[in-house]
């Protein structure tokens, strides 16, 4: 994949908000540093697309995450528990074969608007 693909950060749905799966990129490319770096560049572009739509963490329901490895579960958890705290969304995670531009995580949510 040479390219980014033409897609909406996130699309409204009524009270739903739904975001579009994000990886670690920074100006198109994957940041370097492995799983624990591209869980913080997920994470990092999650929360501008919510800044965006006017959201926060707490608006955030429901939250699908695709690893290549549970080897990076742990790594993942850590960074994720930071961010959505003590009452995080309901949540699925995944073990995947492969993601676009070779990264290591990926994560799309669901928002409700309140």
């Amino acid at each position: 994949m040479d390219s980014l693909p033409l897609y909406r950060p996130a699309v409204d749905a009524g009270d739903l908000v739904a975001i579009a799966g994000q990886i670690g990129l920074v100006d198109g490319r994957l940041v370097n540093g492995g799983a624990a770096a591209q869980t913080e560049q997920s994470l990092a572009n999650l929360l501008s697309v919510l800044e965006t739509a006017g959201l926060k963490t707490s608006d955030v329901v429901k939250v699908n995450v695709y690893l290549t490895t549970m080897e990076h579960f742990s790594t993942f958890n850590e960074q994720y528990n930071a961010v959505f705290g003590a009452e995080p969304p309901a949540r699925t995670c995944v073990a995947v074969h492969e993601l676009p531009f070779g990264a290591l995580v990926e994560l799309e949510a669901w928002a409700r608007r309140r």
